[in-house]
């Protein structure tokens, strides 16, 4: 039952139905363990004391819930800030729930046992959920502000939770063997369930609204500027407080629940303050991370990467000529104990082992350039600390940090030549970036998002650059692009037009959905004079009228002698689409029939003709569409049967260098490429004790593949008897074309339909360059180093 003198916050009162429910799952869980236990019990007095022990937990298990529930909130409303408080009344002071240790000569044994009970079992909660209960803390880590270590300032920490068992056990019996078998089930189940149930309170206070920084004090004195307050938005009623205090570890993993002005999450003063230090600290060439490395850490063994060596092939692009030929140290590696010790705890020393280990194997890749991985080598610091403040820089993919490095990277493999452009130019705006970044506040999750917008600006101008240098392949390919657009419009049109209007069906489907495409061109054709689309529309008219019954020899003779001009007219417009032969015998097969049952039957009167005329008239008086009749930002689907390559003459798909499907044996064998790696799966970058990653990989080969090509990137394409290195230059907005480069002195555009595109994906003539982003084959290979290591081990 509530307190009738303190109430709850609303949003830790909702946490803690949520918690009440998990210790209900739990008992559950717990009664049957017991059971299964009993079963598996070598010795029958075993058997008997659990049997024993689970008919009198189900016959109290409401007593155990209501005994966990109780003690519960009697700690929330002793250890956090109330709502209110009884007018007249003061309000208690806070009081501490961490376990003074000193005091244990002033207990008797029961209490120590007690103490060390509550202890040990909050140990094993928190041991199976500490990535959920940092998220959690990150929210609601400040409502025991009197307590000196920064994780007991959560009110639903595990020790207060294992208190809370321990009180509900107690309830059930006062037999001391009871009470020991139901606290190991019930510590198993609850440490099991807690997990989600953290997880579920992290998403329910940031459904409700709810930031880290809205519930947990901002920084500390040594972190603030002289004089500035030191505030702290209350979880309990939006009070204000100015309280003093160091914030959680815990607020840097809110994660999904992201700071507030862009932050990457918070990470401990001390610890944000060495990372600055290091950033602006110089650098020395020759200095290695090897000794570094020598340690407890299982991840930072790989002794390739020390900088000191001579790599050929570097050029002095480092900002200094002492770096000639040298590759940077790691400087995880080389400042690991001081890292260590600013950290707050053992999962922070593994974050900081594991990013250490990624960077040997980032800077170690053969994909990447030995330019850009000087570069992307400047990144490291930033990177610990985005991994250290939030904990979906390892689960998701799409985070901006891990997206910088990899399009960095992936980007760089396009470029054979650094020394001139457009290598050398992409170079320099990445060394502009990074330095931006390095020395910058990377602090901010927005400093990320911009340097990304200004790589893709970038990589668009260069490659629009390229493209025009070359002649006009984009404004091309849009231009027809435009066209199809312009005549699906027109379609619609004159399918809804045409709807009400009485003539045969093959007729009414050819004028909306064949003539309209030669009425568009007409229309859009700079070469083309204004008379021809008047014609064309007026064509629309004249064969409707033309298969109508006649009446006497005078109408017979007046259709005899149009006739040849509207058969002039009608393969003046096939030919301007290039519509295919074997459709128009098929449609000639069909209109030469209704010409000559015209010459047959009733005639229509002149008032049904008149009437006819006039819808026709106002059918194909107007004029088709044109761009400004198009939706702004609008795209075109293109059905995946139509060959956009037919609506391109024989010079314009020369000047594209149009990849006919022709010319590709789509029934040959694909020769294999040994140096090719297979693609990753989830499993193979997933680190025990770091959160896996939730979303999928972007397909690197297969049909897939052509929904997430990236302009500026490199593919490897089979054509012929072997592969090619291309990059794309160009995709039109509606993506039925795509222009690839390939060439370094003398590049060459190969320009591919959209359906011949699919096809090669589909039969794996076409795949990604790499076979994952580069932080993901770091991972992968960080994985097999370490389980590698504990085989010795």
């Amino acid at each position: 039952m509530n307190s009738p003198d303190i109430r709850l916050n609303p949003h830790l009162e909702a946490a803690l139905q949520r918690v009440r429910t998990a210790a209900e799952q739990a008992a559950e869980r717990a009664a049957e363990g017991m059971g299964m236990a009993a079963l598996s019990a070598g010795q029958a007095k075993r058997r008997d004391v659990l049997l024993v022990t689970q008919m009198l937990f189900r016959k109290q298990q409401a007593l155990f819930s209501n005994g966990f529930y109780q003690s519960l909130r009697r700690q929330l409303a002793a250890n956090a800030v109330p709502v209110a408080v009884k007018a007249g009344e003061p309000m208690a002071k806070s009081a501490k729930s961490s376990t003074n240790w000193g005091e244990l000569s002033l207990m008797d044994d029961d209490q120590v046992n007690a103490m060390v009970a509550a202890d040990r079992i909050g140990l094993a909660i928190g041991h199976q959920c500490e990535w959920e209960l940092r998220e959690v803390e990150s929210y609601i880590g400040n409502l025991a502000p009197d307590s000196e270590r920064p994780e007991d300032r959560n009110p639903l920490r595990p020790q207060v939770i294992a208190q809370a068992l321990l009180d509900g056990i107690q309830a059930v019996s006062d037999d001391s063997e009871t009470r020991q078998i139901l606290s190991d089930e019930l510590t198993r189940s609850l440490a099991q369930e807690m997990r989600a149930c953290y997880a579920d309170i992290a998403g329910l206070l940031r459904s409700r609204g709810l930031r880290p920084q809205d519930l947990r004090v901002r920084g500390t004195a040594s972190a603030r500027a002289p004089g500035a307050p030191d505030t702290m938005n209350s979880a309990y009623g939006d009070l204000a407080s100015t309280r003093s205090g160091m914030p959680t570890m815990g607020g840097a993993w809110g994660g999904r629940g992201m700071a507030a002005a862009g932050s990457i999450g918070e990470v401990d003063p001390r610890m944000m303050d060495l990372l600055r230090r290091l950033a602006h600290m110089p650098v020395m060439p020759g200095a290695s991370g090897a000794g570094a490395m020598q340690g407890d850490s299982a991840y930072g063994a790989s002794g390739h990467f020390g900088g000191g060596g001579r790599m050929t092939g570097w050029d002095e692009d480092y900002g200094d000529p002492a770096w000639a030929g040298q590759l940077p140290p790691n400087l995880i590696h080389v400042h690991r104990d001081e890292l260590r010790q600013a950290a707050s705890g053992n999962l922070d020393h593994m974050v900081i082992d594991v990013v250490g280990s990624l960077f040997d194997q980032i800077l170690s890749d053969p994909k990447v350039p030995p330019q850009m991985a000087r570069q992307i080598a400047r990144l490291q610091l930033p990177v610990l600390r985005a991994a250290l403040g939030d904990n979906s820089f390892f689960s998701s993919r799409k985070h901006p940090v891990r997206r910088f490095v990899n399009r960095i990277a992936s980007l760089a493999c396009a470029y054979d030549d650094f020394s001139e452009d457009p290598g050398k130019a992409f170079l320099a705006l990445v060394r502009e970036l990074v330095q931006e970044v390095a020395n910058g506040d990377f602090d901010r999750m927005d400093l990320y998002e911009t340097k990304l917008d200004e790589l893709e600006r970038f990589i668009g101008e260069q490659t629009s650059a390229a493209l025009q240098a070359q002649g006009n392949a984009a404004e091309l390919v849009e231009r027809k692009e435009t066209d199809l657009r312009l005549q699906q419009r027109y379609t619609q049109q004159l399918q809804a037009a045409l709807a009400p209007v009485t003539m045969p069906e093959f007729l009414r489907v050819f004028l909306a959905q064949i003539w309209s495409q030669a009425i568009v061109l007409a229309a859009r054709d700079p070469k083309s004079p204004p008379e021809r689309a008047e014609r064309f529309r007026q064509f629309g008219r004249d064969i409707v009228l033309s298969v109508q019954p006649k009446a006497g020899s005078p109408q017979r003779q007046a259709f005899l002698a149009s006739l040849p001009k509207l058969m002039a007219t009608l393969n003046e417009g096939l030919d301007l689409i290039r519509w295919p032969e074997a459709a128009r015998k098929q449609f000639f097969g069909a209109l030469l029939p209704a010409h000559a049952d015209s010459l047959k039957g009733q005639a229509l009167t002149p008032l049904e003709y008149n009437l006819l005329a006039k819808q026709l008239e106002g059918v194909f008086g107007c004029a088709p569409p044109s761009e400004k009749d198009l939706p702004a930002g609008g795209s075109v689907t293109v059905p995946a049967e139509l060959d956009m390559g037919s609506r391109l003459s024989a010079d314009e798909a020369k000047s594209l260098g149009l990849m006919n499907e022709a010319a590709v044996d789509w029934n040959g064998q694909v020769d294999i490429d040994l140096g090719a790696e297979a693609p990753l799966q989830s499993v193979d970058i997933s680190i025990d004790g770091l959160p896996a990653v939730e979303d999928e990989a972007e397909p690197s080969s297969g049909g897939l593949l052509i929904d997430h090509l990236q302009l500026g990137f490199a593919y490897q394409m089979h054509t012929g008897d072997q592969w090619h290195k291309v990059r794309l230059a160009h995709i039109s907005a509606g993506r039925s074309f795509f222009i690839f480069t390939q060439g370094h002195k003398h590049q060459e555009t190969v320009t591919m339909t959209a359906r011949m595109l699919r096809k090669l994906c589909e039969s794996g003539r076409l795949r990604a360059f790499e076979n994952a982003y580069l932080i993901e084959r770091a991972t992968a290979r960080a994985r097999k180093q370490l389980a590698a290591l504990n085989s010795r081990h």
